[in-house]
């Protein structure tokens, strides 16, 4: 059963039908081979109940609030910020380009938007100052991953909620890994950029009285960042009312930049809307698909299957991570997520793990599969920010970055407590 409800899954996507009919035609299908009562009868109830949370308003509230941020020129002003303060370093401004990635990551939690408004800033300086143009692609395209990591994020919300795990300890447990990612980005640009100095282009350099008054720019992303952040962990509000201060905090500085203006506020409304209506249509039918197997017995399978094989408990965690890996070159990753995080969720809990640490090692796999070809999305979103370039070089430029996701997600499993330190000592 386990094997025919994942490839037709599978197939119906090679079908290049969309992530939440797919979803919808193997609940039905399952239901009608394997369930002798007509559970689907349920279907609107369960639709109801999964897409009316309190906790799924957060969402259209944080793509709100980047799409603000993205159209009122946040991301300039912060990038010339960051350049005066990194483009020092060994491959000069490949730094500004991770660096702001980093910082665009913790307000906006997209990381599709995060690689877009980033590289719309940053690739145009790409030829002028003499970069080797794939590794200065690349620095884009795995910078732009960090937008799912670092918090506030979109992914480890649908996470939580698929999973029924707490949004504030997810946050807390990915905000280590997620700095820790971007340093080590950092660092293999400044290794080598040191060996090939020519990849590094032109350094540019700044006194320390530009470089201290660049950092008004760099106020109002830290300034929602700790609105949002701080207000979840002071107690003054939930999740979802934290993104409403953020939306908010996003419309003042609009209109501090004289960028508030009717016209732009209707196109972040608008592509509020679509990404919305895309991501609520696709989590709905994942509850009604989860509804489904669990019913069937699909999931106590899975778990009974793999025990049968009678892996240790980090033979589990490999076996899952390699079909993570696998599946990442070749599905999307909010559809790979959706149909099998919460199998694999229950699986690796049985195995002795925590639920909030596997949400880190889930959300850098998703990285991963952002970058990984041949359906990497952000490695497209860079293409075709620069017409100019192919598709592999910006895979080219993306593969050391990729070494360092594998450095950290085995990082966390010898040392889990890089992401569960900050939650542990929070809430205990």
């Amino acid at each position: 059963m386990v094997l025919v409800s994942f490839f037709f899954f599978v197939g119906l996507l090679a079908l290049s039908l969309h992530v939440a009919t797919a979803l919808g035609l193997s609940a039905l299908v399952l239901a009608e081979l394997y369930s002798p009562m007509p559970i689907l009868r349920a279907a609107g109830e369960i639709a109801w109940t999964g897409s009316s949370g309190f906790l799924l308003l957060s969402i259209p509230l944080y793509v709100l609030l980047g799409e603000i941020l993205l159209r009122s020129g946040v991301a300039d002003g912060m990038y010339t910020a960051i350049t005066r303060w990194l483009s020092w370093l060994p491959g000069g401004l490949m730094h500004s380009n991770i660096g702001a990635c980093a910082i665009f990551a913790a307000t906006s939690g997209s990381s599709v938007a995060t690689a877009a408004t980033i590289g719309t800033v940053a690739l145009p300086q790409m030829d002028k100052e003499r970069y080797n143009r794939s590794l200065f692609l690349g620095t884009v395209a795995a910078g732009g991953t960090l937008g799912i990591l670092i918090p506030p994020s979109i992914t480890l919300i649908i996470y939580g909620v698929l999973t029924d795990t707490s949004i504030p300890r997810l946050y807390l447990a990915g905000f280590v890994p997620g700095v820790l990612l971007a340093v080590m980005f950092s660092i293999v640009v400044a290794i080598l950029c040191s060996l090939r100095p020519d990849w590094g282009g032109r350094s540019a350099r700044a006194s320390w009285r530009e470089r201290f008054s660049a950092l008004a720019d760099l106020l109002p992303p830290g300034l929602i960042f700790v609105i949002v952040i701080g207000a979840i962990y002071t107690g003054l509000a939930t999740a979802t009312e934290s993104a409403a201060f953020g939306v908010v905090g996003a419309l003042l500085v609009a209109a501090l930049k004289r960028r508030l203006r009717w016209a732009m506020l209707m196109e972040a409304l608008e592509g509020t809307v679509r990404i919305t209506s895309m991501l609520m249509l696709i989590i709905t039918f994942a509850f009604i698909f989860n509804f489904v197997i669990n019913a069937i017995g699909l999931v106590q399978q899975l778990v009974e299957l793999v025990r049968g094989f009678q892996l240790s408990k980090y033979e589990t965690l490999l076996a899952v991570v390699v079909i993570y890996v696998i599946l990442g070159c070749f599905m999307e990753t909010l559809s790979m997520m959706i149909a099998i995080v919460p199998m694999t969720t229950q699986v690796i809990v049985a195995a002795g793990f925590d639920p909030v640490w596997f949400g880190i090692m889930i959300v850098i796999l998703m990285e991963m599969a952002l970058i990984t070809p041949p359906v990497g999305m952000n490695l497209f979103v860079i293409q075709a920010l620069r017409g100019d370039v192919s598709f592999p070089e910006v895979v080219r430029g993306s593969l050391p970055f990729l070494g360092c996701m594998f450095v950290v997600l085995g990082l966390l499993t010898l040392a889990p407590e890089i992401a569960l330190f900050l939650p542990t000592r929070v809430f205990g």
